[in-house]
């Protein structure tokens, strides 16, 4: 199935589409502007480390009770909650003037981010109980291209933005984006059939988490799609630009750029390879990932070889998160959808904050290059790992 024909079949696919590409714009846009506002405040490497973090664990703390909420409520009620307040924390981004005040930007970024984080799972399970198969795994191809497409412009857009208007106006422009998405979304006529569980809330939870420990096989595919969060590098190009590129180019621009080229890759590396991956070259992918960080890290020392690195280091990402995604949705049943996925964002941004913290804490202690160098061997372990996992697909 194409990209074309998924569109023409699946009016919903479209709608959703149209969603994701304004609210994940908006959400890319005010990372740019967050970074840049962390560096002229003087924070720390591990103050900065902190906030990339707060990005991954709302999903963490959430998830248990998130995913029994998507099994239990109406989606689109659900949807649009989660729309609106992100675009009301959005706002309240414009409240932080000093260092003094990180905390109260923690709160605000966990609480979009949870909303974040449950719109993301909300989604993903309406699709797996709409699609099946390819069309399902294109579905997911193109939620991975629209995130990396808005990720690459809005980082590039936010970039300039920050550096010629100002940190505010980014903000502001960011909370925008929410606005025009909730206004969309309220037009879409989702028809799915609803929820039939009545039980209550934490036996929701509960048979979740039951019904994944007795399934194996969904833990063991659970853990292969969290070596994406191996590649949560935000922490690793701020401090990059910091420290290492502050001559060169503006901190602001550095940032932008830099995150434009990685996510562009993640754009156009599903296009060129998608059609190659099945079971037998998922190995080798996972082995060029690794090869792709590993030429990041040798090319570091200048910025714009290193724009080369983060290209090759996102070229095989996306791939790698939307097969595996997939074939967690595949070995799933229908009516534990949400609290499965959920469970599995949780494990994966689990691994997102280990990266992340890991980077942080390890750029005091050694160079950004070698820590790089750890990173891909990750992909190495994981590469192995889908082997023994193949025995039980």
């Amino acid at each position: 199935m194409t990209y074309r024909k998924l569109f023409k079949d699946y009016k919903v696919v479209r709608d959703l589409s149209l969603v994701q590409f304004i609210s994940y714009f908006g959400a890319a846009f005010s990372n740019v502007a967050i970074y840049t506002m962390l560096v002229q405040f003087g924070s720390s490497s591990f103050a900065i480390s902190l906030v990339t973090a707060m990005h991954f664990l709302p999903a963490i703390v959430i998830a248990p009770f998130s995913g029994a909420i998507i099994d239990r409520f109406k989606i689109k009620r659900l949807m649009l909650t989660l729309l609106i307040t992100e675009f009301l924390m959005t706002l309240c981004f414009l409240l932080i003037n000093s260092k003094e005040h990180l905390w109260l930007l923690l709160i605000f970024i966990f609480i979009r981010m949870s909303c974040t984080s449950m719109f993301f799972s909300t989604e993903m399970s309406l699709l797996a109980k709409l699609l099946k198969s390819d069309a399902l795994r294109k579905a997911n191809e193109i939620h991975s291209i629209i995130w990396s497409f808005c990720y690459a412009f809005a980082m590039a857009v936010s970039g300039f933005v920050v550096n010629f208007v100002g940190i505010k106006t980014a903000f502001i422009i960011d909370a925008s984006f929410f606005l025009i998405a909730i206004l969309v979304f309220v037009k879409i006529n989702l028809i799915v059939e609803e929820s039939d569980i009545k039980d209550k809330f934490f036996k929701i939870i509960k048979d979740g988490f039951l019904y994944i420990k007795s399934n194996k096989i969904l833990v063991h595919l659970i853990i292969l799609h969290t070596s994406v969060g191996l590649t949560s590098f935000d922490t690793l190009v701020t401090l990059l630009a910091k420290n290492e590129y502050k001559y060169v180019i503006a901190t602001a621009l550095s940032i932008g750029i830099s995150n434009a080229v990685r996510a562009l890759a993640l754009m156009v590396g599903p296009y060129l390879i998608g059609k190659f991956v099945n079971q037998k070259s998922f190995f080798y992918i996972l082995i060029f990932q690794a090869l792709g960080i590993w030429l990041w890290a040798v090319f570091q020392f200048n910025f714009y070889l290193a724009l080369i690195g983060l290209f090759a280091t996102g070229f095989f990402t996306t791939t790698i998160w939307s097969y595996s995604y997939a074939l967690i949705q595949e070995n799933c049943d229908k009516k534990y959808l949400g609290r499965v996925l959920a469970y599995n964002d949780m494990i994966f941004m689990l691994a997102n904050i280990i990266t992340t913290l890991f980077i942080g804490l390890m750029a005091s202690l050694t160079s950004l290059d070698i820590i790089t160098y750890i990173i891909g061997f990750g992909f190495i372990i994981f590469a192995f790992y889908y082997r023994k996992v193949l025995q039980w697909l």
